[in-house]
């Protein structure tokens, strides 16, 4: 059985809504820090303010880009990781370019995934699959292209589109990608049930935006820490 301090330590506390304020992000910078999360992930604009309020806390800080369509240029990408690594973000999160993934150019996939993950000089990159809009064999596909470009984790969804995060899609991608390779399960994690399943299924991250709602829920049934 997983205790609290694990689960907690599986959250990316995501705080990606483009109205977040400034107060919001310090607000969450506490919350992650109080609840002991593993990483408080961010928009671009905020990394600067994460990475200050967070410093000598444990708590890593994340940074989006390409977010939340992946259609930006492979250079502003590059540029972006690059960017944000020098502002101080410790994991970079990017969406995949699903537009010349369903064209069938798997090479220009590649190529975008690894220009990031070079410029990201050592971070570790998460790929964002936008699982709900993908066939089985396209998940499995596009598993073995975010390996093969060099990243360390596949990551289910933006939290922005028709649909988030799935168990058996999770098991599909830890499945696909082995079990020593990172799989975050993101999007739609509102409750204590859905993020234990996650874990079940093989995520070792999950990103989610009501983590301490979550860690209370864990409280009311298990006993507080």
């Amino acid at each position: 059985m997983i205790t609290r301090e694990e689960l907690a330590n599986s959250f990316d506390f995501s705080i990606l809504k483009p109205t977040t304020t400034e107060a919001e992000i310090l607000a969450g910078c506490q919350s992650a820090r109080a609840n002991r999360f593993k990483l408080l992930m961010v928009q671009p604009r905020h990394t600067a303010l994460a990475v200050r309020e967070l410093a000598g806390s444990g708590v890593l800080v994340g940074a989006v880009l390409g977010f939340p369509h992946g259609t930006d240029l492979t250079e502003v990408k590059a540029f972006s990781a690059a960017k944000l690594r020098a502002l101080g973000a410790d994991e970079l999160d990017m969406v995949m370019d699903l537009g010349s993934f369903k064209a069938g150019d798997h090479a220009a996939v590649t190529a975008d995934i690894a220009a990031v993950v070079q410029a990201a000089a050592g971070a570790p990159v998460k790929v964002i699959l936008e699982t709900c809009e993908l066939s089985k064999d396209e998940i499995v596909t596009a598993c073995r292209l975010v390996k093969a470009a060099g990243a360390q984790f596949v990551k289910t969804s933006t939290g922005f589109a028709a649909k988030g995060a799935d168990a058996a899609d999770i098991r599909l991608m830890r499945e696909t990608v082995g079990p020593d390779y990172g799989v975050k399960a993101s999007g739609g994690i509102r409750t204590l049930d859905q993020a234990l399943a996650m874990l079940e299924a093989g995520a070792n991250r999950i990103g989610v935006s009501a983590g301490e709602a979550l860690l209370a829920e864990w409280d009311a049934r298990f006993g507080a820490k």
